[in-house]
């Protein structure tokens, strides 16, 4: 079967800093010419866009899709469908599954399942553990974004505790460290001192005060302190407070060596919202207060915080309703993670060209992806279409993810995501599934 040809035309296009009316034409899954004015063919099938934007597909640096281990929440099937409705075109997956990706055989093992199910394209994260530095010194940095280590709490052997291993790390792996930074002695003093106060019966709006923003900056301040000894590739995820913002440099992503992420639900909620949202909004780092998330938005904005992501983490409706000390942490986002991130652009808070920069362009440079996050000729065409003046409530029975639910239920959301291509097919089609999907590997470019 041949490849589909695509004439989108008079759509509002956002890529390198600016937004322009213009045509984009496809071919054999590529962005092949960008012009004022295109005449169609008549092999090709014309969209008309007008009043849309057009955007690259949104490159997601941080989910959790379950597989293997762990599919009653999840599976790199229907999470990555749930990118697709929302505009995400690639992920890029975290490796703390059952087993854990902490193998070069567990971890190819993965993308191996990728290829056979995965509706977008894809890549997966090495994952660091006390005693797996020979794996680590195995790995062929082009063949995954990263490294990562947990630094704080984690499930099984992945939380990396042992400071001569940390160094280890630090020191000899050969590729960009992606850090999840809570220091665990902190937080583990916090919780006992709430279990002799409550018991059980803790409420869930103490959850910030827990996970605190002390335990936060103490572990980011190390990861900083050993990446500027061995000269390390550093990436902090999800920042959470706006008191570790001042250990990130302001500027552009591609002049530094030590780089920081924030996530959507940061930009959105804040303490104020456990009491609505309970353990729906419960995940680590926590959400924490109203002061936080306006500095992390500032941030974000100024290219302080350098990428914008989402922590994917879904888990079910059973789990999520235990009692707060029971109920995991995460969240199912990525299905709206492109029209939540919008909201901030409606209220001003940066241009929509600084929110595709944070979304996908810098993703695009900091794993050094090759061809895609831009809208380029000659790159993959990864694209969505947002029809900014079509709101969209969201409804639990329209959510794609297995595991059923959304924290962003009953709200409105002011635009919708009109069609998302992959590889240029066009796969997600006003509110279904229009072609089958053709992913691919992600390529890293050598550092």
């Amino acid at each position: 079967m041949s490849e589909p040809r695509w004439l989108i035309t008079n759509a509002l296009l956002v890529s390198d800093g600016r937004s322009f009316h213009a045509d984009l034409r496809v071919r054999d899954g590529r962005i092949v010419r960008i012009e004022r004015s295109l005449t169609a063919t008549d092999d090709e099938t014309v969209v008309d866009a007008s009043g849309l934007w057009l955007l690259p597909g949104m490159i997601d640096s941080q989910v959790h899709f379950r597989e293997p281990g762990l599919t009653h929440k999840g599976d790199l099937t229907s999470e990555s469908r749930a990118a697709i409705a929302g505009g995400i075109t690639s992920y890029m997956e975290m490796p703390n599954t059952r087993p854990p990706a902490v193998t070069i055989e567990t971890l190819e093992a993965k993308y191996t399942r990728a290829a056979e199910v995965s509706a977008a394209n894809y890549g997966f994260y090495l994952g660091a553990t006390n005693d797996n530095l020979g794996e680590i010194r195995k790995l062929d940095p082009t063949r995954v974004p990263g490294l990562k280590v947990f630094m704080g709490a984690s499930t099984g052997n992945m939380l990396v505790d042992n400071p001569e291993t940390l160094d280890a790390i630090f020191r000899e792996a050969p590729c960009t460290l992606i850090t999840h930074c809570e220091d665990t002695p902190i937080i583990d003093a916090n919780v006992a001192e709430a279990r002799l106060r409550y018991g059980d019966d803790i409420p869930v709006e103490l959850h910030p005060e827990l996970r605190s923003r002390e335990a936060c900056i103490k572990s980011t301040r190390l990861a900083i302190e050993l990446a500027q000894r061995h000269g390390s590739s550093l990436h902090v995820l999800h920042i959470s407070s706006a008191d570790e913002l001042a250990l990130f440099e302001p500027g552009p992503i591609e002049h530094k060596r030590i780089t920081a992420e924030t996530c959507v639900h940061f930009l959105h909620f804040d303490s104020r919202d456990y009491l609505r949202r309970g353990n729906f909004i419960k995940c680590n780092p926590a959400i924490k207060h109203a002061a936080d998330r306006e500095a992390i938005v500032r941030a974000l904005a100024e290219g302080r915080l350098d990428v914008l992501a989402t922590d994917h983490a879904p888990h079910t409706l059973k789990e999520k309703s235990q009692h707060y000390a029971a109920a995991p942490s995460g969240l199912p986002l990525v299905q709206h993670a492109l029209q939540c991130a919008l909201e901030r652009v409606f209220d001003g808070d940066f241009p929509i060209t600084t929110l595709v920069e944070r979304f996908a362009h810098a993703a695009a440079k900091r794993y050094r992806i090759q061809d895609r996050g831009f809208l380029r000729e000659g790159g993959f065409a990864d694209l969505v279409l947002v029809d900014p003046n079509r709101v969209q409530q969201v409804r639990r029975e329209d959510t794609l993810s297995r595991c059923g639910w959304s924290p962003f239920e009953g709200e409105t959301f002011r635009s919708s995501i009109h069609s998302t291509f992959v590889n240029g097919r066009r796969v997600w089609h006003n509110g279904g599934f229009d072609q089958t999907p053709r992913a691919m590997r992600l390529e890293f470019a050598s550092a």
